[in-house]
């Protein structure tokens, strides 16, 4: 899955007219709850929603995730509708272990056998430890494309309150392991469930990219322009990328491999994250020769 998924935005899938407008928020994926969303008489209802609600929040192009329950039983039933519904991926709540990420993507591989394109996996290391184990979760299936931390699951684990102090540690080890593992990295560093403070949000937001996360969840549409713009190269950032990387490659031309840019010395690995900042510039705008 080669797009840019800056922005995920959480939809109680019982929620008919959350699930009716989804598709004009503008965020790069929807992901449709049936978790701690969804009431405890609504969960199979919603589940049985998802053959219509997931074509429907894909109307714009977004991708699609279903958050399924994480008791085995309701667990693989979300699993099977959400592919039968043709939903992109599912995120696997309080994954413990990569034993539970294995069963799964075993028990897929039978519902889905024949298929070009199966559910893609993100598992949520919802407590401690998990955290520990995040990089054996993260290499557990070829089906796993990124990781992300439970933030208010995690803090309620730990004893303590979701503060940015709190998650600040778990959500940097996941992180790590993501990348150790050639996963997405999903994030930032406070809690999704706190979006009415705007401006912490969107430092938050810059801070996560700033550290290397891809893009993050959140629950409310008005966050969504704040992460597609915070995860995604300015005008200023592109332009300084692409001379870098020209006066790099004329560097090489002429034999040279390290070379003065703007005051700094600058070789492979600062060149690597300027043609890295490009490809995400492709990856928006369809650009392969960025």
């Amino acid at each position: 899955m080669d797009r840019l998924i800056r922005s995920l935005l959480y939809v109680p899938a019982s929620a008919d007219h959350f699930v009716a407008r989804a598709h004009e928020r503008e965020a790069d994926a929807i992901i449709l709850d049936l978790e701690d969303s969804v009431a405890e008489q609504e969960k199979d209802r919603a589940r049985q929603k998802l053959l219509a609600s997931v074509p429907a929040v894909a109307r714009s192009g977004a991708l699609v995730f279903v958050r399924i329950n994480s008791e085995p039983e309701r667990a693989f039933a979300d699993a099977t509708m959400a592919s039968l519904a043709g939903a992109d991926g599912i995120f696997i709540t309080k994954v413990r272990n990569a034993m539970q990420i294995e069963t799964l993507a075993r028990y897929l591989d039978e519902v889905e056998a024949g298929r070009r394109v199966g559910l893609r996996f993100v598992p949520m290391i919802e407590d401690p430890s998990a955290a520990f184990d995040a990089r054996q979760i993260g290499q557990a299936s070829p089906r796993n494309m990124a990781l992300v931390v439970g933030g208010e699951d995690m803090a309620t684990a730990l004893g303590a309150e979701p503060t940015p102090e709190t998650l600040r540690l778990p959500k940097l080890m996941v992180h790590m392991a993501a990348r150790a593992s050639g996963l997405l990295s999903f994030g930032m560093i406070r809690t999704v469930s706190d979006y009415a403070d705007v401006a912490a949000m969107e430092a938050s937001a810059f801070e996560a990219r700033s550290l290397g996360f891809d893009g993050a969840s959140c629950v409310h549409p008005k966050v969504v322009p704040i992460l597609n713009r915070a995860y995604a190269p300015n005008v200023v950032e592109i332009d300084r990328a692409r001379r870098m990387v020209a006066a790099y490659d004329t560097s090489l031309a002429e034999g040279r491999g390290a070379c003065e840019f703007e005051g700094k010395m600058i070789d492979v690995p600062v060149v690597a994250r300027a043609r890295l900042l490009l490809s995400k510039v492709g990856a928006i705008t369809g650009d392969t020769e960025q």
